[in-house]
């Protein structure tokens, strides 16, 4: 195996909206790509959308003409996986189910040469299980893009149990010259990204529930006090509850029921009702023409007290993953601010704070509830004792 460059066809699965986009990207930085889905209306609709980007990119002055036609024409859009016998690189951006991947990961093994590096997209899945389907595990990894791939900034690299280093290190410095800002994370359920912004919605959720205040006020106090971008509910109504939730109740599953990440009843219930956000045109808000949404009730000191609650819980999980080696502090903090568009590292903030008051709020929230979830993760603990901060 050798370094990947331009000279390496780049093979991507799946033509829905994430495949098109690593596609664009992969393209836009010089590479020949084979696009394939099994879809033939799936391959044309990626055809049209990728055709009409690039010309909104042009008429925005962002792409010359010229680079515009170039960038669509490396892409070949394709239904036989055959085709990427010369790849070096083949990443999958299909369904989030596990035993689909498993069987595609066998399929394109036995296309692919000995050297093709093979990735999946997945934001929760077990990279080590998708790579068992495969004779050579070691080549295995997975690189998971933020959607919009070529807007967002940030790339987790995952590898396996069994991946090779060298692997790693390939992958990662491919996507670091596809402009990318790439963090490192170990194979655990929601890697870094997806397992730390639990409580954003988690804990948002129990607050509205409580009816200690409304979609409206929290998301308001989230923004105004937070300095965060978006509020939890715009945010949920945006991905998609039904999205949400599937993430919410892998990451619950796979960490063997641990009630940090119990899913919400109220979740479930918009999404059995239907209330999947934006594009149902219902959610937590009302998208439909003429139709008006509450407003927050603009108290600053309850403000404070959700946002205070929400973060707290947001540290001790940024905590838990350096805890557990999942990932670097650094890796941690620039995950969340560049995949998530937070307004500041969640350790950096915690250090802010002081991680002893982080403490006394964790431990006030555990012995007023009485519940596991509101558990001080145990390097808070030690820091506090030690009187450490996580950076000098």
């Amino acid at each position: 195996m050798t370094k990947l460059d331009r000279s390496n066809i780049t093979g991507i699965i799946g033509a829905g909206t994430m495949g098109r986009g690593i596609a664009q990207i992969a393209a836009t930085y010089g590479h020949s790509v084979i696009l394939q889905d099994i879809s033939s209306d799936v391959i044309q609709d990626a055809k049209t959308s990728l055709g009409k980007i690039l010309n909104r990119l042009e008429e925005k002055g962002r792409l010359e003409r010229e680079s515009a036609i170039e960038i669509l024409d490396r892409i070949q859009f394709v239904n036989d996986l055959r085709l990427f016998q010369q790849c070096g690189l083949v990443i999958e951006a299909i369904i989030e189910n596990l035993e689909i991947k498993k069987e595609l990961f066998g399929e394109i093994e036995k296309v692919t040469s000995e050297d093709c590096i093979l990735a999946t997209n997945t934001s929760s899945l077990s990279i080590t299980s998708i790579a068992a389907a495969c004779q050579k595990p070691e080549r295995v990894l997975g690189i998971h893009f933020f959607n919009p791939a070529p807007l967002m900034s940030l790339v987790e690299i995952i590898p396996g149990v069994l991946t090779e280093e060298f692997t790693v290190k390939t992958a990662q410095s491919l996507i670091n010259d596809w402009g990318k800002t790439t963090v490192r994370a170990k194979d655990t359920p929601g890697f870094i990204v997806n397992r730390v912004a639990r409580p954003f919605y988690g804990e948002a959720l129990r607050i509205l529930e409580e009816n200690i205040a409304d979609a409206a006020t929290i998301d308001w106090a989230m923004k105004e006090i937070g300095g965060f971008r978006m509020g939890p509910f715009e945010l949920m109504d945006l991905i998609g509850n039904d999205v949400n939730l599937k993430v919410t109740e892998t990451i619950f599953e796979e960490f063997f029921y641990d009630p940090r990440f119990k899913p919400s009843f109220t979740q479930k219930r918009m999404v059995e009702a239907g209330l999947l956000g934006k594009k149902s045109g219902r959610g937590y808000y009302d998208y439909r023409e003429n139709t008006g949404n509450p407003n927050p009730k603009e108290d600053t000191e309850l403000g404070e007290q959700i946002f205070l609650r929400i973060l707290m819980m947001l540290i001790n999980e940024a905590a838990d993953a350096v805890f557990l080696n999942i990932a670097s502090k650094e890796d941690v903090d620039l995950a969340m601010t560049k995949g998530v568009n937070y307004p500041k590292g969640l350790l950096q903030w915690a250090d802010e704070i002081g991680l002893e008051k982080v403490l006394t709020e964790l431990e006030q929230l555990q012995d007023e509830y009485g519940e596991d979830r509101y558990r001080p993760n145990p390097l808070l603990k030690r820091m506090v004792r030690n009187k450490e901060k996580f950076y000098d």
